[in-house]
């Protein structure tokens, strides 16, 4: 029987970060682990669009928002437009709400704060493999202060309270298989309520449902 958390397959990452000393430092970690390999480590969202290819294309993107030149917000619309299936996760000091918004909004899958320990940061890098959605629990702190602080208040739902659950799930970073196991379904009932979700709501991606979830859109 496979363990909860079992990967079945290598993930590859690879890392946009301008700080040299923090760049190595993850790659290094990651590259000793059997479950990961890193086939990118950039300085700039430009020198990663120059290098990735077809063949050395990652799983996984760990980037920072503050980089020279381009900024990783806007590394992520580019990214994603040339590779949809790549998971971007941002690694950043930036703990405010416009910046975890307009991460989420532009694409991103996750959201980890610069001092996450490597081990937190490559068990967020698996759940994310699994269908989750890692974010640090300072980040959802400054989601709740940020709604709590303006009032915002949720227009009326398309969804129905099971689909509002499973998107709970989501918000929460869970994968399809510990979703199903919490609501005491199978993983490809969740497969077919988040079909359903994202039909509802005209988005693409669990990054986009995510997004309209914490901004209060359902």
């Amino acid at each position: 029987m496979r363990k909860e958390g079992y990967i079945d397959r290598m993930i590859s990452v690879a890392i946009v970060e301008d700080d040299q000393e923090i760049r190595g430092l993850i790659e290094h970690y990651l590259d000793r682990r059997e479950e990961f390999e890193c086939p990118l480590a950039c300085g700039s969202v430009e020198e990663f669009l120059e290098r990735v290819t077809e063949e050395n294309r990652p799983d996984q993107v760990l980037m920072d928002i503050g980089l020279p030149g381009m900024s990783g917000i806007s590394g992520i619309r580019l990214i994603k437009e040339r590779f949809p299936d790549i998971d971007v996760v941002m690694l950043t000091v930036y703990q405010d709400a416009h910046k975890i918004f307009d991460s989420l909004r532009a694409g991103a899958s996750g959201y980890l704060v610069k001092n996450t320990p490597l081990r937190e940061i490559s068990e967020s890098l698996k759940m994310l493999h699994q269908g989750g959605a890692p974010m640090s629990p300072q980040i959802a702190r400054k989601v709740i202060e940020f709604f709590s602080a303006t009032g915002s208040s949720a227009p009326a739902s398309p969804l129905s309270p099971r689909e509002k659950e499973i998107v709970i799930g989501l918000v929460d970073g869970l994968s399809y298989k510990m979703i199903a196991d919490r609501m005491s379904i199978s993983p490809e009932t969740v497969r077919f309520h988040i079909k359903n979700i994202y039909k509802k709501l005209h988005v693409h991606s669990k990054a986009e449902v995510i997004a309209k979830s914490l901004r209060g859109e359902i």
